[in-house]
């Protein structure tokens, strides 16, 4: 077994296709004078063809995985259209005699390099992004292509050590089975697509696969056998049949009120980065979006996104959801997640540093024009807007400020919208729960984010390998932390929705009916196995067994009543993995 990480989820057992890397090695190759306007015309021309097919690429692929997944080839186009990019390939024509494709291949090599050295996932998957671009149009100015073909006869999995989003579209949807590479990530572009188009994906696997080996891949736990042994065929091919047979079973649910058997409503709800994601939401019964993370609305690109655009993302949004509530985040920037353009400052520790909303009340014409397109798209739904990282009333009451500014400004303009939009506050550090009764004060409802309030009450970089036994979302500390924010927020008469990965664990559902929360928020994909467990479960048996499991003195203690209740549960579930 060779551990990776899991892109998209599913399991796939089939014949390993690897697919050749195309490296090319140019010879310096320099021109006469007389030749420079020639190779801008090759230039122009290589360019020109690269972004009409990359046009078609987006046009054919948006049948197959949504117009708004295919959109993430807008970026190839920019990278085509950025004059950045022509006038450094430009300048090595003019200025150093070279050939186009020579120029370009520095150029680009300069820039994948340069990428590569961040300190950041996201802009060091978009450097394969740029590579594929450029390998795209080196082809074009040297007249060569693959040769190379997948089988045809029967379905297969490809391996490679990157596969760009350009290449993933070229093969046909129901032929390949998985896909496993060496680089990549989570949020890179070609895990967004392999989702999409439900193909199981696993990325980070460095093995001298063959092609023909055959490979049992796990995009959920990350994992890639190869050559596995009969007895792992078998065992993985009932378990996908199990799997298939499971979520067949939690799609007649889908209708079935998220009540519990003595009558107690939890909305389930769901987090999304994008309106595909909302789709796929609705799809499996989501009462609405309890976190519109906007952060994917301003990546991508190479400027901050304007009112007008901002307000047609979470327009559309609103009027997908057909009155059901859409809470959006405000931009929740820094830490791990960087737009160049800002050029942010350095930071030893980025994660305490300048982020979320630090940044917006420090930027405030950036925040304000955010602010304006959120309240123009209430007018077409039940919108609430969420502050994150807060840490004291002061940063509530200067973003409530802004907001009312913003109200006035629209109301002279004679745009509508909301004028009693509801307001709430992230609940993720440990000061906002010191001061929860403070907080319930200024705002309309509580939204607990339990990736990072876990991360920041226990000092553990959820990031950080070296230390990721660590990250104990079961620590007696959170729950007295959860405790401590509900009963703040049921003081104020405010509801609490949980947002963080926990919402998510059908395992973890007796602590949420234990606090009264009004709300979870998960990805879409979990929804379902919540709801199953919830309509099983009773909210006084939880709340009996949330009051042991704060007389608990360890994680271990508390996840051993969590698992005897699940296993007592009967539903036979297998527990989602979050």
């Amino acid at each position: 077994m060779i551990k990776g990480s899991g892109g998209a989820e599913g399991i796939a057992i089939g014949k390993a296709y690897v697919l050749p890397d195309w490296e090319l090695e140019l010879a310096d190759t320099r021109i006469d004078v007389q030749d420079i306007a020639n190779e801008f015309e090759r230039l122009h021309e290589g360019v020109r063809i690269s972004k009409t097919e990359i046009q078609k690429i987006k046009q054919d692929i948006a049948e197959v995985v949504g117009a708004e997944e295919s959109n993430i080839f807008d970026a190839h186009l920019a990278i085509l259209e950025d004059p950045v990019f022509i006038n450094e390939v430009s300048a090595v024509i003019q200025r150093q005699y070279k050939a186009a494709e020579v120029a370009v291949k520095e150029v680009i090599d300069k820039f994948v390099n340069m990428f590569n050295l961040l300190d950041d996932e996201h802009m060091k998957e978009r450097a394969i992004d740029i590579k594929d671009v450029g390998t795209r149009l080196l082809k074009h100015l040297l007249g060569v292509f693959e040769d190379s073909e997948p089988p045809r006869e029967e379905p297969f999995i490809i391996v490679a050590r990157e596969l760009p989003p350009s290449r993933l579209a070229h093969f046909d949807p129901s032929c390949l089975l998985g896909i496993v590479t060496a680089a990549g990530g989570s949020t890179s572009h070609t895990a967004i697509m392999a989702r999409a188009m439900g193909i199981p994906f696993v990325f980070g696997v460095e093995s001298a696969v063959q092609t023909g080996d055959l490979l049992i891949v796990d995009g959920e736990e990350g994992t890639v056998f190869v050559n596995p042994s009969p007895e792992q065929v078998q065992a993985y091919t009932e378990r996908k049949k199990w799997r298939e047979l499971q979520h067949e079973r939690l799609r007649t649910i889908i209708d079935v009120p998220s009540l519990t058997k003595d009558g107690k409503e939890i909305v389930l709800a769901a987090n999304i980065n994008s309106l595909k994601e909302l789709d796929n939401a609705l799809e499996q019964g989501a009462s609405g979006v309890g976190l519109f993370r906007t952060e994917m609305v301003y990546m991508d690109r190479d400027s901050l996104p304007g009112e007008e655009e901002q307000l047609a993302v979470y327009r559309s949004a609103a009027e997908k959801l057909s009155g059901k509530p859409l809470v959006i985040r405000t931009l929740d920037i820094g830490g791990d997640k960087q737009l160049g353009y800002l050029k942010l400052p350095e930071e030893d520790n980025p994660f305490l540093g300048y982020r979320a909303i630090r940044i917006s009340l420090d930027r405030t014409d950036l925040f304000k024009t955010q602010l304006r397109a959120i309240l123009r798209a209430s007018h077409f739904g039940r919108i609430k807007i969420l502050y994150p990282m807060i840490s004291s009333v002061e940063e509530v009451q200067e973003a409530n400020k802004l907001l009312e500014e913003a109200k006035r400004e629209l109301a002279s303009e004679g745009h509508p919208f909301d004028g009693q939009i509801e307001v709430g506050v992230m609940i993720e550090v440990p000061a906002a729960v010191a001061i929860a009764d403070l907080l319930a004060q200024e705002v309309q409802f509580f939204s607990i984010g339990t990736n990072d309030l876990v991360q920041y009450v226990l000092a553990v970089d959820r990031m950080n390998e070296k230390i990721a036994n660590m990250y104990d979302p079961y620590h007696p500390a959170v729950l007295r932390m959860l405790k401590q924010t509900a009963e703040a927020a049921e003081r104020s008469g405010i509801p609490v929705s949980v947002c963080g990965e926990l919402a998510g664990d059908a395992d973890a559902l007796p602590i949420w009916l234990g606090l009264g929360v009004h709300e979870l928020s998960m990805s879409g994909h979990s929804i379902l196995a919540v709801k199953s467990r919830l309509i099983e479960a009773s909210e006084q048996q939880a709340k009996a067994l949330f009051n042991r499991m704060l007389e608990c003195r360890t994680s271990a203690e508390i996840k051993a009543i969590l698992r005897m209740q699940s296993q007592g549960n009967g539903d036979g579930q297998e527990k989602e993995t979050i």
